[in-house]
């Protein structure tokens, strides 16, 4: 069976880098595995630009789920440094989704849109007979500043020191005790615990917050392959060590009993709202303060190093590799279809 989520970097490497289509000189970063964003030159100025698919879970409640799938979508640009000004929607509407439930999605969109100063430019929006949720489409974000501007993905550099906000697995247990929560063995403040995590799950403001507040080196958003992923895919990019101690890495409550109870490894499980973020030594205090003043949950969590090997992360010393496998596929599928926990 081919694994669920996103392919591998040998299947990136084999398929997708060999077939991008024309090589063109305004193409300043192109497609590379565990990137967020692309970005074109357009007469000196840089267009940040990335897509994302479009998750609609009627089960958080339309407006809720609305503004979870866009903040997925524009974050990817937030990542970059350059706040998203436009984007692009694709809606492969399921038959069964009403006129007045895609009425309020819509208009959830344009209100987050309006306040994050985004607009929509284009788009198709149609039913299909074979489409069905959650997966609704797919959106592209973009955004313009100067190229000097950029966070670069791969910008680490030794002696930074590494933050994260909220911690590891908040998306993955806010939605899987919102979605099946009474399935889930987990006393019921537990429960309200996990469920207040999707609270957590945006990250958009957070992301230029900290680029704003910097020097920021890089950031990454923690999702597919958790907080593991992000910090192997930072590290790799940079070709540097990542040294990362274990206990200053914050568990938000209800996320290591959820967990425990569902089997899945927190820090291999998605956590959209989470952001990795590489900061030059003195800008360290800076962002952490305009994060907290955020009211975001922020931490310190270890420190950029040198590596002749092309990218590494240790945890308390400790080799900790990709996951892969982000483990919340399959216990979202079991809890879906009745087979689980």
């Amino acid at each position: 069976m081919t694994d669920l989520g996103k392919i591998d970097p040998a299947a990136f490497d084999r398929h997708v880098a060999p077939n991008l289509g024309a090589d063109r000189d305004d193409v300043a970063i192109g497609p590379t595995h565990g990137v967020d964003f692309g970005v074109l030159d357009v007469g000196g100025r840089a267009l940040v630009t990335a897509t994302d698919p479009l998750s609609i879970l009627p089960g958080l409640g339309l407006e809720r789920a609305a503004q979870f799938a866009l903040d997925l979508v524009l974050a990817d640009v937030a990542v970059s440094g350059v706040a998203p000004s436009h984007c692009s929607l694709c809606f492969t509407l399921p038959e069964g989704m009403t006129d007045d439930a895609f009425a309020t999605i819509q208009s959830t969109i344009h209100d987050e849109c309006t306040d994050l100063g985004v607009a929509v430019v284009t788009g198709h929006t149609a039913r299909y007979g074979d489409s069905s949720y959650p997966w609704v489409g797919a959106a592209t974000a973009m955004g313009v500043g100067d190229h000097d501007d950029i966070v670069r993905p791969d910008g680490a550099r030794p002696g930074d020191r590494l933050l994260l906000t909220n911690g590891p697995a908040v998306e993955s247990v806010g939605l899987l005790s919102t979605l099946f929560g009474e399935r889930i063995d987990c006393s019921d403040d537990v429960i309200d615990d996990a469920q207040d995590r999707l609270e957590e799950v945006f990250a958009v403001r957070d992301a230029l917050t900290a680029a704003a507040a910097g020097p920021v080196t890089a950031m990454h958003d923690v999702t597919e392959g958790g907080l593991a992923g992000a910090l192997s895919e930072m590290a790799a990019g940079a070709g540097v060590r990542f040294a990362i101690d274990r206990g200053a890495v914050p568990l938000r409550p209800g996320v290591r009993e959820v967990c425990d109870a569902l089997e899945i490894d927190p820090w291999a499980a998605t956590s959209c709202g989470s952001l990795v973020i590489a900061v030059d030594p003195d800008g360290v205090d800076d962002v952490r303060g305009a994060l907290e003043d955020r009211d975001t949950p922020v931490a310190e969590i270890g420190r950029v190093e040198a590596d002749g090997d092309g990218g590494s992360v240790l945890v308390d010393g400790e080799e900790r590799e990709h996951p892969r496998i982000d483990p919340s596929w399959a216990a979202y599928a079991t809890l879906a279809d009745g087979t689980g926990p």
